[in-house]
């Protein structure tokens, strides 16, 4: 497709075929999205009128193949309208949201390209793994989509699924604008006591940039750390923890009503498709399988944080007391005396370890770890547009094969929601032409920027964050796939923070640190009794953070079991799903759930448990790199061979057991978190 006057349309002759976002102009989006609409209709149409008896190849993988020039257009698009978006680029969505519903609506409602799907599905025989994997979720697609439905239920699904679109948009609109519109500006340094220095000139930094004297807070995830865990001034923490936690919460950007619209939706749609509820409807297509199996791992695992979490906040409360606090603590209370308990206990804090973790050298040790481990070499390159002057881009190599570019986009700004994340300009794949594809992955992160005078320098919970994040990253740029609709990170919800989570595992271990952990003033390497202590205090309050993650996960599962017609309240319905992982007291006026955007806006809505789901899996599959040592070729090599490069091509269990031997067992997770 070729339109010389929007770069969108073009073929892009940019080196390895990237988006020449230095060209893209946001007059470009609307125009390019309804025409390469038009083309994939065209692409579609000719897989219907084959005459010829429909195969694997002329309608399953002509499918995946179709609206290419489309799907990269989306790419573009919403990756920047996460990470660098504008109100001109929010009005855009709001109009082709509806547009891609309705085509994505018009091929799986389709009456005589289902049949078509239908008769390979029932007849296809000598498939390969990976083929039979992209026919089945084809179908499953289809039927999931409502295509065996009746005309008239075809057309309360296309409603349904088009408002659903819609609020998910605005919904994130509504938590990115209501963060933004906070923000406390603080003049009297005596009213900060407490904060360190290194994070008062990230302050000092963005009040500056706003023409202001003193210092700026806001609820970007350095800056309300920076408070909650540091800010001796108690009305201080307890501010910024409010605004942090009623986002879009009566307020102008309020989102209980679409909170309520889409469950309500989500509800229905899945009634419509012979399911009991949303959460059985996803689910059905999860390693977990159904919701018992998930209720069943939550308890499990409540059972044995909640006593731990218990006399962590005891021990927590008794510190704080013996510090003259009186009474009991509140939610802003929490982080600010566990702070000063883990110094007191460690003789440590996380200001201790930031000199060792200054970005640049940690963007090595990381590399390296891939290098090390994974064959993989990174060459920066100045050849590539980008985004935003911020993000780099690096070239990724394994026995001299070029296997991916790398995007990093570390620090925060308005124009980026809050949060980290892995995406992708396009996906690994083999073209119609037998020609591998390779991909281009991007890494979005919010992490705490230089000032003048101090280099980024890390928190180990950034440390961790970038290596979570780069563990998505390997599973996309080691891919090795046929098909991109399965290929990269595109598995099972639960099966997909495997990578990411076991990455996270080498932040603790010597033989890593010692390869980069430097300190940035002194070349200091970290010495061994800070990795010690990091060792130790990575449990600290690990009951705590246990039953924080599965209140969520218990949220979760409540919005999508219960029959939205009985949820009159949000905060109220939210407390009590959340409850049994509960341990602080209750705030008033405080809601989660209406910035909740992983569940409501992000594509985790009744899969929110797979960050624990995957965390079993994660600390077992470490537990034999521990058993044969961190740096264990043969177990990398593995590693790649049946889960990284493998993607969607095969059933995750098939993956997991190839690789460890056996299923998982939820031991190792036990024994690592201190739980048992």
């Amino acid at each position: 497709m070729k339109n010389l006057d929007n770069p969108l349309l073009q073929a892009w002759s940019t080196p390895y075929q990237t988006p020449p976002f230095d060209k893209i102009k946001i007059e470009h989006y609307l125009p390019a999205f309804k025409e390469a609409i038009k083309e994939a209709r065209k692409e579609i149409e000719e897989i219907k009128s084959n005459p010829d008896e429909p195969t694997f190849e002329n309608t399953i993988a002509a499918l995946d193949r179709s609206g290419e020039c489309l799907n990269r257009i989306s790419n573009v698009f919403f990756n920047l309208l996460e990470a660098d978006s504008t109100p001109e680029m929010q009005r855009i969505a709001q109009e082709v949201s509806p547009l891609l519903t309705e085509f994505s609506n018009d091929i799986k409602l389709d009456g005589l390209l289902f049949e078509k799907v239908y008769q390979v599905h029932e007849h296809a025989e000598g498939l390969t793994t990976e083929q039979q994997m992209l026919l089945d979720d084809t179908y499953r697609s289809f039927v999931n989509s409502g295509a065996a439905l009746s005309q008239y239920d075809k057309a309360q699904y296309r409603k349904m699924s088009s408002r659903l679109s819609l609020l998910a948009l605005t919904y994130g609109e509504n938590v990115l604008n209501a963060t933004n519109a906070f923000s406390k500006h603080v003049t009297d340094k005596a009213l900060l006591a407490g904060i360190p220095e290194s994070r008062l000139a990230v302050a000092r930094a963005k009040a500056e940039a706003k023409g202001l004297e003193g210092w700026l807070f806001d609820l970007s995830q350095p800056s309300v750390t920076a408070v909650l865990s540091y800010a001796d001034n108690r009305e201080l923490r307890k501010e910024i923890f409010m605004a942090y936690n009623t986002k879009a919460y009566k307020d102008k950007f309020d989102n209980q009503e679409i909170v309520k619209e889409t469950l309500k939706l989500r509800h229905k749609v899945a009634r419509l498709l012979g399911y009991a509820n949303f959460a059985e409807y996803v689910l059905k297509e999860r390693m977990a399988a159904n919701v018992e199996n998930v209720m069943h791992l939550e308890n499990e695992l409540l059972k044995y944080s909640m006593p731990v979490a218990q006399r962590e906040l005891a021990q927590v409360t008794e510190y704080a007391h013996s510090l003259g606090f009186e009474g009991e603590l509140c939610r802003w209370d929490f982080a600010y005396y566990s702070e000063k308990l883990k110094t007191h206990r460690f003789q440590f804090n996380d200001e201790m370890l930031k000199p060792y973790f200054k970005l640049e050298k940690v963007i090595e040790g990381v590399f390296g770890l891939a290098t090390d481990l994974f064959g993989l070499s990174f060459q920066p390159t100045q050849q590539v547009s980008v985004y935003h002057p911020d993000v780099k881009v690096f070239e990724v190599y394994r026995a001299e094969r070029l296997m991916s570019l790398l995007y990093l986009d570390f620090h925060p700004r308005d124009s980026k929601r809050g949060g980290a994340w892995m995406t992708e300009f396009r996906e690994q794949h083999v073209d119609a032409d037998g020609r591998d594809v390779r991909p281009l992955v991007s890494l979005v992160m919010n992490f705490t920027p230089s000032t003048p005078g101090h280099p980024s320098l890390l928190t180990f919970g950034e440390l961790t964050t970038f290596m979570h994040e780069f563990g998505h990253a390997l599973h996309g740029m080691l891919s090795e796939v046929h098909y991109s609709s399965i290929s990269g990170t595109s598995v099972p919800r639960d099966f997909v923070e495997l990578p990411s989570q076991l990455l996270e595992n080498w932040a603790v271990e010597k033989e890593f640190l010692s390869k980069f952990a430097y300190h940035y003033q002194t070349g200091e390497l970290i010495p061994d009794e800070l990795v010690q202590k990091m060792k130790a205090f990575r449990n600290f309050n690990a009951g705590y953070a246990s039953c924080r993650q599965l209140s969520f996960g218990l949220l979760d599962m409540m919005w999508h079991t219960t029959d939205p017609s009985k949820i009159k309240d949000v905060q109220e319905t939210e407390r009590s799903a959340m409850a049994p992982a509960e341990l602080l007291p209750l705030v008033d006026g405080t809601c989660m759930s209406t910035a909740f955007t992983h569940i409501f806006a992000g594509g985790y809505a009744a899969g929110y448990y797979g960050y624990k789901w995957a965390e079993v899996l994660d600390a077992d599959a470490f537990s034999l790199f521990k058993e044969k040592g961190v740096y264990n070729k043969e177990v990398a090599d593995s590693y790649v061979e049946n889960i990284l490069s493998k993607g969607g091509s095969d059933k995750p269990m098939n993956l997991y057991v190839k690789f460890r031997g056996r299923e998982p067992k939820v031991d190792a997770l036990l024994e690592r978190e201190g739980l048992k």
